[in-house]
């Protein structure tokens, strides 16, 4: 962890001041709808693809599905990388457009974006802030670690995992939205009937339609939330019918699941990397800079090209972070023009990245990421 490329945060601060990116944040809609057409078309061309070579077994089918199977992966995490930009309002000048991308882009996560994107720009908020924003992880601290009992401290750790990232990752994108909108279409209804039984029996007028308006959601912060998880799930649900019904359900949910699980589980794991470094920046609440969260909270994920553009140059992580209106195809630009200014920023090469998931603890004595294994020391 101590080459040139991977050097920690700079002996000079870096000052936002010394930073000029006004220019970078400039959106193109040319360029956003040739971004959408080369990802989304060849990304149904290739499920297409994989259901036709996997619909008997033969040599052909074995050594084409394995490629299928990995250029399915890669152009999900470019789509989801787009349908990220819309949620920052960047990709196209419009926030209709955007709204419009991100919500058919969406269906290719099974994910309601609305949602996502109000928690994704909570993150923009506070990163580096502990105290306040805790990870796609949830970490604990190493103070309430080191109370747990071994078998709680055995189960935070199992499911800090990479490998728990599959099934969890399917969950987080197939499961969870869907389970929030039936857990709070349940406590709507039984709200209602209380509501209602309660202004009946004081011979009160029970309006539903004004109760619904003015239901306040324990799952949803606001109605638009909600509006778009209800047509995300109407939407994947026909695909579901429909494509289960054209090729076989069996065929559908088994090449459904695997790939679902791989796109999140990578998708997570790039986002969690670029946060979860040696040495990132992990401050409490008293002594935390925004600016400081975006250059030394975020990191720059050393890539081959071609990996940075199926990312959408997500990788250049500490430029997005210091305006979340920077549109992908303006990120590396900036790096490049500014690259004087972010030496200080935390280089990350693919094979150390095994190194960012054992950091699952914030030591808010020292302000740092830790393992538990460093804990387990003291």
């Amino acid at each position: 962890m101590s080459s040139a490329v991977t050097k920690t945060l700079s002996t000079t601060p870096l000052r936002r001041i010394d930073l000029n990116i006004k220019p970078y944040m400039v959106s193109d809609d040319k360029i956003a709808s040739w971004q959408i057409i080369n990802t989304a078309i060849p990304l149904i061309l290739c499920c297409v693809a994989i259901v036709k070579t996997t619909e008997q077994l033969s040599v052909l089918s074995l050594i084409l599905t394995p490629g299928l199977f990995a250029l399915i992966i890669l152009f999900l995490s470019r789509s989801f990388s787009l349908m990220h930009d819309c949620g920052h309002h960047s990709l196209f000048k419009s926030k209709t457009a955007n709204r419009s991308a991100a919500f058919l882009l969406s269906i290719f996560h099974a994910m309601p974006h609305h949602p996502w994107s109000r928690g994704h720009a909570f993150h923009h908020k506070h990163n580096g802030n502990w105290n306040r924003y805790r990870g796609p992880s949830a970490l604990t601290t190493r103070r309430e670690f080191e109370k747990k009992g071994k078998n709680s401290q055995f189960l935070y750790q199992a499911l800090r995992h990479p490998l728990t990232l599959f099934p969890g990752g399917f969950y987080y994108l197939v499961i969870k939205p869907r389970v929030a909108l039936l857990l709070g279409f349940i406590e709507l209804i039984a709200n209602g009937t209380i509501d209602g039984f309660r202004k009946i029996s004081s011979r009160k007028l029970f309006n539903p339609f004004t109760f619904i308006n003015d239901h306040k959601s324990s799952f949803f912060y606001t109605k638009e939330e909600v509006y778009d998880t209800i047509a995300n799930t109407l939407c994947i649900s026909l695909a579901w019918w429909w494509i289960g019904s054209a090729i076989g359900y069996w065929h559908f949910w088994i090449l459904y699941i695997l790939i679902m699980s791989t796109s999140a589980a990578i998708m997570i794991a790039v986002f969690f990397v670029q946060h979860n470094f040696p040495g990132s920046y992990a401050s409490d609440e008293d002594h935390w800079s925004y600016f400081k969260g975006a250059i030394d909270g975020s990191s720059f994920l050393i890539m081959p090209p071609v990996l940075n553009w199926f990312t959408a140059d997500i990788a250049y992580h500490h430029v997005h972070h210091l305006s979340e209106r920077i549109p992908n195809y303006r990120l590396r630009h900036c790096h490049e023009d500014r690259q004087n200014n972010f030496d200080g920023v935390k280089r990350l090469r693919l094979d150390q990245l095994w190194e960012c998931f054992s950091l699952i603890l914030w030591d808010n004595e020292t302000l740092q990421l830790v393992s538990a294994k460093q804990s387990f020391k003291r």
